[in-house]
């Protein structure tokens, strides 16, 4: 992608002689870090009926139907629920969807048909972990994801694992069996597995046994796992929007037959949610780069030492092994959330930072909530009623180079929103990714649409990543992301 070098001399005079210096400079857009119009090809594993969460995840699932190629939904069992399946419960979902499938494409094009999803229901074994892999222990849905990984569409497959993995082993079972070792690893190449931690044995078994298969996981007590981000109450800041009253208000109640399906929490609230958030298209899900960060959390390639891995957190009793080689896992970040000021700068630090491996997850809830109380309103609300996402744009390339000590513009300038509300920006550094990892300060008010920032004295090339938040005004507010990957060189 382009290199584009900047070099800004103008003195910060306010916010408005900012935004006019910059936009000059800047060159016109590079092609972006992914394409938001390229859907993701996604498998879900559930065993669904073992407790809410699944049910939960379902709808939630459905009401991004149009941003997704949802290729299989299979039904499976797991450490919670050993001996059956329930595909029925998918069905139940699918058909309260297909009741308000036509309100949706009032509001995006592409939600696909309540049939076609319909037909994609299939079901494993009912038998526990490895008891369902090997010879003879082929299912409908061993043998669909056999077959979505012939078909020759380019593209990786997403499998997102909300319970067992047995359906998947053995697929990859058979496919070792019986194809050359190149096809076997062409094939293991194609996959990218987020299991919500080892709901049963076969897991580790399948990270042993397939040493380059893509693979996210937080093994050890679900305590300690970042999925956890989603549900999690942050001591000392607002978490409302996992309230039992709010998913009353903006999901269950009043939200038409598929709102109606949406189940009470028992344990917690969408365990399995965080497997796909990072598929959604929304600026800043970046799946082919875990490190990266987004709605689904942020994760690092390392070898976790059972040592230092969760072995008291309650995983349904599953054992604990040491993991063979690197995986995507925990990773921490340092999150101070903004919140609204009376006057004055319209945002300010929260006085307390929450840091953990949940947090990476979690400093995106408010937002992802609010996607999801939007969409749910779609299901009902005529397009002039409800809200709809903005257009976050750059006015410059997304990989910028600039020299050590110089200052450089980032700026918003063309963002849009299809409602014609107001818009309101947040610019920050994200230093836990990147080869920078001491926190870079916007030189300027952060909050506007063109900022500077001052690059940090560097000896050797550096990069950083920079995000921009465009959030509208419309009820539920909704945010759409930028980011900005800069080279510091000496």
């Amino acid at each position: 992608m382009k290199a584009l070098i900047l070099s800004v001399t103008l003195a910060l005079a306010g916010a408005a002689s900012l935004q006019a210096a910059c936009l000059p400079a800047l060159a016109a857009p590079a092609p972006s870090l992914s394409s938001d119009d390229a859907r993701h090809r996604v498998i879900i594993l559930s065993d669904i009926e073992n407790e809410p969460d699944d049910s939960e995840s379902m709808v939630r699932l459905l009401l991004y139907s149009n941003q997704l190629d949802i290729e299989a939904l299979i039904a499976t069992t797991s450490v919670h629920m050993k001996t059956r399946v329930a595909p029925e419960t998918m069905q139940a979902i699918i058909a309260a969807y297909g009741k308000v499938q036509p309100n949706l494409l009032k509001h995006e094009k592409g939600f696909p048909d309540a049939k076609t999803l319909s037909a994609r229901v299939t079901q494993g074994l009912p038998v526990y972990g490895m008891a369902g892999v090997g010879d003879g222990k082929d299912s409908a849905g061993s043998a669909r994801i056999i077959a979505l990984l012939d078909n020759p569409d380019p593209r990786p497959i997403y499998v997102s694992v909300w319970g067992g993995a047995n359906v998947l082993a053995q697929a990859l079972y058979k496919i070792k069996q019986t194809r050359s070792p190149a096809e076997t690893a062409r094939l293991i190449a194609k996959l990218r597995v987020y299991t919500i931690s080892d709901q049963d044995d076969t897991g580790i078994w399948m990270r042993k046994t397939f040493p380059d298969l893509f693979y996210i996981v937080s093994p050890g007590g679900y305590g300690n796992a970042t999925w956890s981000g989603i549900m999690w109450v942050e001591p000392g800041q607002d978490n409302s929007e996992i309230s039992n009253a709010w998913l009353a208000e903006h999901i269950q109640q009043g939200h038409g037959p598929l709102g109606a399906l949406y189940p009470d929490v028992a344990y917690g609230m969408e365990g399995d949610t965080p497997s796909f958030l990072s598929l959604i298209p929304n600026g800043l899900n970046a799946p082919e780069h875990p490190d990266w960060g987004g709605w689904g959390g942020r994760y690092r390639l390392y070898t976790p030492d059972r040592a230092n891995t969760d072995l008291t957190g309650f995983n349904g009793g599953m054992p604990i092994e040491q993991e063979p080689r690197p995986i995507w896992t925990n990773a921490v970040d340092d999150y101070t959330p903004t919140l609204a000021n009376p006057f004055g700068r319209t945002t300010k630090a929260s006085e307390k930072t929450a840091t953990g491996y949940r947090i990476t997850v979690w400093r995106w809830r408010k937002e992802f909530q609010n996607d999801f109380a939007a969409r749910m309103d779609w299901t009902t609300k005529p397009y002039a009623e409800a809200n709809h996402p903005p257009v976050a744009r750059l006015g410059h390339a997304d990989h910028l180079t600039v020299k050590s000590g110089e200052r450089f513009a980032l700026s918003a300038k063309g963002s849009s929103d299809p409602d014609g509300d107001s818009l309101s920006y947040q610019w920050f550094h994200y230093p836990e990714i990147g080869d920078w990892k001491t926190p870079i300060p916007i030189a300027s008010a952060d909050n506007i649409y063109a900022v500077w920032v001052v690059a940090p004295k560097v000896t050797e090339p550096k990069t950083a990543h920079f995000i921009l938040k465009v959030t509208d005004k419309g009820t539920p507010p909704l945010t759409r992301y930028k980011r900005v990957i800069v080279t510091i060189t000496p």
